[in-house]
């Protein structure tokens, strides 16, 4: 479960995006083109300390991008060349952003999406002290058989830029598309998903 806030953020996330994408391999936008959001998705931290989303975003007449980011309350210790930068959250203060495939709490919420469908975390907006669910933007699937196992997914040794970006941890070696649509899927399984505007499912990670 996502618990969410009705939050200033400065700057934005589409914002800290808008200058980080230009500097990645896979972008084919130009420099300083506003960044829109197409959908998104989030995973569960079990220890409720890092905020996993995975957005979705356009930029002009380009392509969809898949851009996993994590949120934290404090630097990730020796990934500071995965950071897409800070912002200030009106009710949880400072938050550090970071290109989520560097960050083992996303690795491990990837793997438990593919490998066991445990597909993305319910999100709520707390209002007057009660709950209110938040629909999802998109849904997401896995092809994985039933009861499959997850390896503990432990510490991510490197990752590999480019798309897919490549993912090397302890447990397993997972891949992110970052263009939906472009990469075929070539894992042993395989997370898709669908979001309003799309006629058929897209791969997006898969898992070796």
């Amino acid at each position: 479960m996502a618990l969410l806030h009705r939050a200033e953020l400065h700057p934005t996330k589409l914002e800290l995006l808008a200058t980080w994408l230009p500097t990645r391999d896979w972008y084919e936008g130009e420099a300083g083109t506003e960044v829109v959001r197409v959908a998104a998705y989030r995973f569960d931290d079990p220890a409720g300390e890092v905020g996993i989303e995975t957005l979705l975003v356009r930029v002009a007449d380009g392509p969809v991008y898949q851009v996993p980011l994590t949120y934290r309350g404090a630097p990730l210790p020796g990934a500071d060349d995965r950071l897409v930068g800070t912002m200030e959250h009106s009710v949880l203060g400072r938050r550090w952003i970071y290109d989520a495939p560097g960050d083992p709490a996303y690795a491990a919420g990837l793997a438990g999406a593919v490998l066991a469908g445990a597909g993305q975390a319910a999100e709520y907006f707390e209002v007057d002290g009660r709950r209110e669910a938040r629909p999802p933007s998109m849904d997401i699937a896995s092809d994985a058989p039933e009861g499959g196992a997850v390896p503990a997914v432990g510490k991510v040794h490197r990752v590999v830029d480019g798309d897919p970006t490549v993912i090397v941890t302890d447990g397993a070696e997972l891949a992110v598309i970052r263009k939906p649509g472009t990469v075929p899927a070539s894992g042993d399984a395989t997370l898709t998903g669908t979001w309003d505007g799309i006629s058929a499912p897209l791969a997006y990670a898969w898992v070796r």
